[in-house]
């Protein structure tokens, strides 16, 4: 297993995307410590081991720095935090209140760079990657809609913009002891997409828009995690690593289609 013996915390890792990240590197030999402010309905498990959980506030500067010095002590080393805790609700941007606005911010952009700051004494300790190893590293979980408008989650796009620019900066002034990327997600099918795009065949039809077919499964984030995290990428930092099957299928493809379907002209040989 590539990450045997390797300490990760996932921040927002009892459900959903964060979940399906503490079990890909679960799977990967390591061992895995996520946080929320609330515990998980059920253990987060995989191939048998169990990931061990801690509530916390990422708002709270100074619990935050509590808590990555205890998990520092206890396993005596960290080697990737991925800051994965986020999200907002849909909101137009002049009818919401700009405290809501400031506390999507908050979470999306300011938490991630509290907890990277807090971890980073123990990360660099991990040994750089001038040898050739992976050495510490940050695994940033940014969004599509940091990339263009984002009406609705204005405020939202405009952290998720702000964490993958943080993630460069963060790349150049810690290098070359820690190594950041961002994975910059499109939709992600959890446990909660009926809430965004309805029953199995709404969920179906949102699916059929991306060129590849289908939502990515929350395995399909932490495998792209654990890339990032391992031995292979010790020389990948800095880089905005897109997950998003493609992206959106443009209309003018679904035109086009049709044109061809309805077109009865045949050519001679």
């Amino acid at each position: 297993m590539e990450l045997d013996g390797r300490v990760v915390v996932v921040t927002g890792g009892t459900r959903g995307v964060g979940a399906g990240i503490a079990r890909s590197f679960l799977a990967a030999g390591a061992r895995v410590v996520v946080c929320a402010r609330r515990p998980p309905d059920e253990p987060v498990v995989a191939d048998g081991r169990e990931a061990l959980f801690q509530a916390l506030d990422l708002r709270d500067p100074a619990a935050v720095g509590e808590f990555f010095a205890a998990v520092a002590e206890r396993y005596g080393r960290l080697d990737c935090l991925v800051n994965n805790a986020g999200g907002t609700p849909y909101r137009l941007l002049g009818e919401g209140e700009a405290e809501r606005h400031a506390r999507v911010l908050a979470l999306n952009l300011t938490a991630p760079m509290t907890a990277s700051l807090a971890a980073y004494p123990f990360l660099r300790e991990a040994g750089g990657p001038a040898g050739g190893s992976a050495g510490g590293s940050v695994v940033m979980i940014g969004s599509v809609s940091g990339t263009r408008p984002s009406p609705g989650t204005a405020a939202y796009g405009a952290a998720k913009a702000g964490l993958e620019n943080l993630a460069r900066s963060m790349a150049v002034e810690w290098a070359p002891d820690v190594r950041v990327n961002t994975l910059v997600l499109g939709m992600v099918r959890t446990e909660l997409s009926h809430l965004h795009y309805g029953d199995e065949s709404g969920i179906a039809a949102v699916g059929a828009t991306v060129p590849l077919g289908r939502l990515a499964e929350p395995s399909d984030v932490g495998a792209a995690a654990v890339f990032l995290a391992s031995d292979r990428a010790a020389y990948v930092s800095g880089a905005s690593l897109l997950l998003h099957g493609g992206g959106e299928r443009p209309a003018f493809l679904d035109a086009a289609t049709a044109n061809k379907d309805t077109n009865t002209d045949t050519k001679e040989n």
